[in-house]
């Protein structure tokens, strides 16, 4: 598996989360970069930019990632609904203009190149609003049907574990803490793991059982969204460097037992 570099602590959650599901699919499928490249029509230094975070890949090379892997690209689709919205917002980029290397796979620098310009750069205010719920309602299931159910430990998932919901909005995910201790262990209703490994860019119930231990530890994570952002990856070092363990900002089975189990200070 590869040994991703940290993704840039500028980049909005929302287009971390994307790059890091299609980094797992790249590393589920076992492909280089020219691999990818030659399967997806899309040149290897342009998925070195969109796996490190550096630009946002187009829909059609998201729809490619999804066709290799053998996985419906809807969800991952969604996702890049998502993620293009706020990238536009905060990097100014007209999203759909072709890059000079871009296009040197199968397809052809031309068919490629034709098909992202022929696709607007501004959707109509109504037609974003039905992807941007139908993303929330995506993710939300995903987020309440995850590893989040059950842990190593043999424990199910208690039945008062608070589900996420999606706020009024239609694009943001509620979490609840409900912070109680079982057999010397602190839980918060979100997910019962104490092993998952969760980084920064990363989203869903482990990322919010996260925030909210390290809550109730006064290391306050920022907002309990769910999200690995820089806040969050801020209080986990320095939940490691009071516990003695590797910081590094990943949150794996010694931190999780750090924050299971260390009384607040």
């Amino acid at each position: 598996m590869s040994r991703w570099k940290e993704l840039p602590a500028e980049l909005d959650p929302r287009v971390s989360q994307l790059v890091v599901r299609l980094r797992r699919l790249k590393d589920h499928g076992g492909l280089s970069m020219r691999q990818l490249a030659a399967k997806t029509g899309y040149s290897a230094k342009s998925w070195e930019r969109y796996l490190g975070g550096r630009s946002l890949p187009p829909r059609e090379a998201v729809e490619a990632m999804a066709r290799i892997a053998g996985e419906d690209p809807t969800r991952l689709l969604a996702l890049h609904e998502v993620a293009a919205e706020h990238w536009s917002r905060t990097r100014g980029v007209a999203l759909g203009e072709p890059e000079p290397d871009e296009a040197t796979g199968p397809a052809g620098p031309s068919e490629v190149t034709a098909t992202r310009r022929s696709r607007p750069a501004v959707v109509a205010g109504a037609v974003a609003l039905v992807l941007a719920v139908a993303a929330a309602v995506l993710l939300t299931v995903r987020f309440t049907s995850g590893s989040g159910d059950g842990g190593s430990d043999g424990h199910p998932a208690a039945a008062s574990a608070a589900p996420a919901t999606a706020s009024a909005s239609g694009s943001k995910v509620v979490y609840q803490c409900r912070v109680r201790q079982e057999d010397g262990r602190w839980y918060a209703g979100n997910s019962r793991t104490q092993d998952a490994v969760v980084a920064f860019g990363e989203a869903g119930p482990e990322v919010a059982e996260v925030q909210c231990l390290l809550d109730r530890a006064d290391l306050s994570p920022g907002e309990i969204d769910g999200i690995f952002g820089p806040l969050t990856q801020r209080a986990v070092k320095r939940v490691q460097q009071r516990d003695g363990l590797v910081v590094d900002g990943i949150v794996g089975p010694h931190t999780w037992q750090a924050l299971r189990g260390t009384a607040p200070r």
